[in-house]
């Protein structure tokens, strides 16, 4: 069944760890099958906290997102993130 990473930015503190965290994430894709579903758009919070931006990834399932996660090159690419923002990252499986 699909999984689904969701990021949610709440906010950003280092916009130059971001754009080193953009930069290194987009190389941590690798051979790994991900869609995109959502990327930065428009957003309209209706509950809750304010969010900055969203991601929505989805994966084959949940195995395959994990290896995508916890890969070493996304892990350092993460490093950088948690230098630059405050984030959520969720990941959901969906319905087979």
């Amino acid at each position: 069944m699909p999984a689904y990473v969701i990021f949610i930015k709440n906010k950003t503190t280092n916009q130059d760890e971001l754009n080193t965290y953009g930069q290194k994430a987009a190389g941590a894709r690798g051979d790994h099958k991900i869609t995109p579903l959502a990327f930065y758009g428009p957003l309209e919070v209706l509950e809750g906290e304010p969010a900055e931006g969203v991601v929505l990834l989805q994966f084959a399932d949940k195995a395959a997102a994990h290896a995508w996660y916890d890969s070493p090159e996304y892990q350092e690419a993460k490093q950088h993130r948690l230098k630059g923002a405050d984030y959520r990252v969720i990941l959901a499986e969906g319905l087979g």
